[in-house]
């Protein structure tokens, strides 16, 4: 049996499936935490993936592996290959005024023509413009800059600071992929080209940037680490929400709603998107299309909050929801808990409207969190079909998606047929898939299990009620 590993190095831990080569089938796993915060130290993610390795039982029997990462975090290196500070992660929030900075600059049109970005906090670019401005010490320092899968696959590889690797500082062997480097706001998904001019603007200066390489292909082999035996096939890697969609196997056509703390939609398609707006991220895939992406902050965290409200679990919170109506009888819970991203209402709050003696049960605030935060979702799909992308069927996955009402009201919710897939660490499960094309030359055809298709059933009061109290 031939096996291949995929890495999910995510915000929170990480986690290693190792599958069958032939089958898909996952043979074994591990997990490690990360440290918690927005600004983390590099070394903390090498530490949990070696762990999280050695959780797997090691590698010694695995023929390749690949490593998906959480997106857009800035890993910035002196010319000894040394970590200057800190990443700052995708949720960091203090570039917001670098964003605005740079968007007042060149215009969010030029932008979003540029690179299928208008810049935001979480984007890389306007963490090196906040650098420049508030530690121009440490941006001057900087020499190359990577991304969290960047810098996991060269430490693999054996390359780092002299004294803690085997290959040392060599910069030019930064490797990255299509699906990552597209969140950097430094490239163009259409030409598949740095756009220098705009790196230089953020932070002040050229630096050594990874070397882009397709989903395919392959930047060499692993060094010797404790539990990693030197001679792994490494694969090229991938942001995290591209290895998602490969480890579903996604297609054109297919749309991705991943239910976590926040909300993503994101689709495939085989031609790159604009969106001077900024709704929409025109993202690049990892297989060589493209994957215009659109984020909330507010998910599964609106169920968890009237779950506490109610005193039930979300069980119950599901069974009270389908005793409702569609439409919850005019109740409509707009959930901006936490600010919003899309719309871009970053001081918003959530509020609950139509409220009446008759209204006002606990079926139907149950019923009113759930259609609230899949209308607030089918915005996004709105958004994503806008830019002439053609939805022609909808994957639900994270834990809110196996609560059955979650699977049924989305069925009333949105216009295109919905499939629940199995639960599992799909960027891992994706990163596998990555390590065996890279393996074999050829993308795998591994199946994906569908838990739930519940029947299409849109009702169209839910989203007309939604979008009068959005107006």
């Amino acid at each position: 049996m031939t096996l291949v590993a995929g890495v999910d190095s995510s915000t929170q831990s990480c986690k290693v499936v190792i599958r069958d080569a032939a089958t898909g089938e996952v043979v074994r796993t591990g997990r490690s935490p990360h440290p918690e915060g927005t600004e983390v130290a590099p070394d903390a993610w090498w530490i949990a993936l070696l762990a999280a390795v050695s959780d797997a039982g090691c590698l010694n029997d695995v023929a390749a592996i690949s490593i998906g990462g959480q997106q857009h975090g800035m890993v910035v290196l002196d010319a000894e290959g040394r970590v200057i500070r800190d990443a700052l992660l995708w949720n960091d929030t203090r570039s917001a005024a670098a964003a605005a900075q740079l968007t007042e600059e060149f215009g969010a049109a030029e932008l979003a023509s540029r690179t299928g970005l208008v810049p935001v906090a979480s984007f890389t670019i306007t963490k090196l413009r906040w650098l420049r401005d508030a530690e121009p010490e440490n941006a001057a320092r900087v020499a190359a800059v990577a991304l969290p899968h960047d810098w996991l696959t060269w430490r693999l590889r054996g390359y780092g600071p002299v004294g803690e690797s085997r290959l040392g500082p060599v910069l030019d062997e930064l490797t990255t992929d299509r699906s990552d480097v597209s969140g950097t706001g430094y490239w163009s998904p259409a030409s598949g080209e740095y756009d220098r001019e705009l790196l230089i603007a953020a932070l002040g200066h050229d630096a050594v940037l990874p070397r882009v390489l397709a989903a395919h292909d392959s930047p060499g082999v692993s060094a010797e680490h404790v539990g990693i035996p030197v001679g792994i096939m490494v694969g090229a890697g991938a942001g995290d929400n591209a290895a998602a969609a490969l480890g579903l196997d996604a297609r054109s056509g297919d749309v991705v709603v991943s239910i976590g703390t926040s909300g993503t939609v994101f689709a495939v398609t085989d031609t790159p998107t604009v969106d001077p707006s900024g709704s929409v991220a025109g993202f690049a895939d990892a297989g060589g299309a493209f994957l215009p992406l659109v984020a909330t902050l507010n998910a599964a965290r609106i169920l968890d909050a009237i779950a506490r409200l109610l005193a039930v679990d979300h069980d119950e919170l599901g069974r009270l929801a389908l005793a409702a109506a569609p439409g919850a009888d005019g109740l409509v819970l707009q959930p901006y808990f936490e600010g919003e991203r899309t719309p871009n209402l970053p001081d918003a709050t959530a509020t609950l409207f139509g409220m009446t003696l008759a209204s006002t049960t606990r079926e139907n605030l149950a019923r009113a969190a759930v259609e609230g935060m899949l209308c607030a979702l089918a915005d996004g799909l709105d958004a994503v079909e806008r830019l002439g992308v053609t939805a022609t069927r909808l994957l639900i996955v994270g834990g809110a998606a196996q609560n059955p009402a979650v699977a049924a009201i989305a069925a009333q919710v949105f216009p295109v047929p919905v499939e629940v897939p199995q639960p599992g660490e799909y960027v891992a499960l994706g990163a596998a898939v990555q390590a065996a094309w890279a393996l074999t030359g050829e993308r795998p055809n591994w199946p994906v299990a569908v838990v739930a298709s519940p029947e299409p059933d849109t009702r169209p009061v839910i989203r007309e009620q939604y979008r009068a109290r959005s107006a």
